[in-house]
């Protein structure tokens, strides 16, 4: 199978030698016109997995609710960016505007930004909500209060992996195996300060141990809760991760709903790794906000009402419909499902009470 993507990684290997695993994983995800997320629609039951607002409508209806609850929280202003990291399809948020089209001032005040570079997930999202405006970067998105909704965004971030050997932590890198053909993981073969990064709960951990680390994660959540300190709003992130910082390779790739060898084909599966929420709240702390959780996504959209809002579905429902939205429900919540390994941690300014949910 021709694959672009694996051939440029190839080239780059042969010239510059093994390259750090984050650099693979931005490659393979986001290569200009090969990468996975810029030539395809990997969601869905045609793709590669499916997210939570495509599980249910009630998703995306309370995510949009509680941003509306913090925007009257914070005085209701005039105007402010709403803003989504990673909207997939658009499916959350125009599922978020419409549950909050009876909130007075609310529709009115806001301005829809989309913090995208996938062409294909353009498209769709335009289809959804069509008066969007497009960002690849944080960046670029106007100043003022910033209302954010980031879900599976920062597990689609790049990591950097070490390895405590006999010569320090050395870096995890890509390489070609002995036929030139296929990719494997290599360490570094100097340590070069490694251990400088790390959180230092980690840095004695004992030989063979392996970390993880996103400076691209922690330097957007450092800018979210920058932007918000100066100017007011509130951030949600939905993803799945661990609570506190630990040991343990957590990078996978998914393709066709299963779990695949994430050195093999880059470009053609989803590459993710588990979200670090105590290094991400660090991060956002010291921009000067209030961070308020992680607590289990199963918790959250129960303190939010999606139980009571599964009922009013189901009134005058068919039985078949009724069993679906019950389905939906369990997989939102259900500890066995997204209920326990997602997580939900919101940002807000200092003096702005604790969030429902929270």
């Amino acid at each position: 199978m021709n694959n672009p993507v694996a051939d440029h990684l190839r080239r780059l290997i042969e010239i510059e030698g093994p390259v750090p695993v984050a650099d693979y994983m931005a490659i393979a995800l986001g290569h200009p016109g090969h990468g996975y997320y810029m030539r395809r629609d990997p969601l869905g039951a045609g793709g590669d997995f499916i997210t939570a607002p495509e599980v249910s409508q009630m998703f995306g209806e309370l995510v949009g609710l509680w941003i509306a609850a913090q925007w009257l929280t914070q005085g209701a202003p005039e105007r402010f960016v709403l803003a989504e990291a990673g909207p997939g399809r658009g499916t959350l948020m125009a599922d978020a505007l419409r549950a909050t089209a009876r909130v007075p001032g609310f529709s009115k005040a806001g301005e829809v930004h989309f913090i995208e570079t996938s062409p294909v997930l353009k498209a769709a999202q335009a289809v959804r909500v069509p008066y969007a405006r497009w960002h690849d970067r944080l960046d670029n998105v106007p100043e003022g209060p910033l209302f954010l909704i980031a879900n599976e965004f920062f597990d689609a971030l790049p990591v950097r992996q070490f390895v405590r050997t006999e010569r320090g932590w050395c870096e995890r890198c890509v390489a070609l195996d002995a036929t030139g053909e296929r990719f494997e993981p290599v360490l570094a073969p100097v340590a070069q300060g490694a251990a400088d990064l790390l959180p230092p709960g980690l840095r004695e951990a004992p030989a063979g141990s392996l970390a993880e680390i996103s400076p691209a994660s922690e330097a957007i959540a450092r800018q979210i809760a920058s932007r918000i300190a100066i100017h007011g709003g509130a951030a949600l992130i939905i993803d799945y991760g661990h609570v506190r910082s630990g040991l343990g390779d957590t990078l996978q790739a998914v393709r066709a709903h299963a779990y695949a060898d994430p050195f093999e084909e880059p470009g053609l599966a989803d590459l993710t790794a588990h979200v670090d929420f105590e290094a991400l709240g660090r991060a956002a702390r010291a921009a000067g906000v209030a961070v308020h959780g992680p607590v289990e996504q199963g918790a959250f959209l129960v303190a939010l009402g999606i139980e009571g809002r599964c009922v009013k579905l189901k009134a005058g429902a068919s039985r078949m419909q009724c069993d679906r939205i019950d389905t939906e429900l369990g997989r939102l919540t259900g500890t066995d499902q997204m209920g326990r390994l997602f997580k939900a941690m919101a940002i807000t300014p200092l003096n702005a009470p604790v969030p429902d949910g929270f």
